[in-house]
């Protein structure tokens, strides 16, 4: 039986959400560049969560699960990650301002049996509208920092807030990890 579960990611977002549906864990962020030739944007998530979970099951020990997760922002054909600088925010931001996105989060969970690595992954996709936003706006918003370490340079938690018309999906996988889908999946495996 696997009792320990290792949060393969630095996100303190993704800490309080384990946090927050009652997990006990440790946190082992994966190390190295993520990389991968998919182009579909769940297939896309999945296989960069992979990789990440992959790594620490690789050197965990049989009764540790690990997950691996990857959040990515799509608009109008465009992949957005977490901006380079605060004018790779302001054009994130200018393109999602208006519009409705999607955001895309893989999640792998791994472990070893009878020394293999076995995994199960899957991704979530939420759609998100926001309002229309002036430029000192979209300037005010970069100015609080935010947007920074968040793929498509917004937090739905934070100020970002108040630009958000509407959700269609899962609140939590626009924080970065669909908390109920990883403990249902959880489930199976811990057991």
């Amino acid at each position: 039986m696997r009792r320990n579960i290792i949060l393969a990611s630095a996100s303190p977002r993704r800490r309080e959400l384990l946090a927050q549906i009652g997990l006990e864990f440790r946190v082992r962020p994966a190390a190295g560049e993520e990389k991968t030739n998919e182009q579909e944007p769940g297939k896309r998530v999945e296989a960069l969560s992979c990789h990440k979970a992959v790594q620490i099951a690789e050197e965990a020990d049989e009764d540790t699960v690990i997950i691996g997760a990857d959040t990515l922002v799509f608009c109008q054909g465009r992949t957005l990650g977490k901006p380079k600088d605060e004018e790779d925010a302001r054009a994130m931001l200018s393109l999602l301002a208006g519009n409705t996105h999607q955001v895309y989060t893989g999640v792998t969970l791994a472990w070893k049996e009878d020394g293999a690595v076995r995994r199960r992954s899957f991704f979530e996709k939420t759609d998100v509208s926001v309002y229309p936003m002036t430029p000192e706006e979209i300037s005010d918003y970069i100015g609080t920092g935010e947007p920074m370490d968040k793929a498509g340079a917004y937090g739905i938690q934070g100020r970002f807030a108040r630009y958000i018309r509407g959700i269609s999906g899962d609140y939590t996988n626009v924080v970065g990890l669909p908390a109920g889908r990883v403990y249902q999946e959880l489930k199976g495996i811990l057991e």
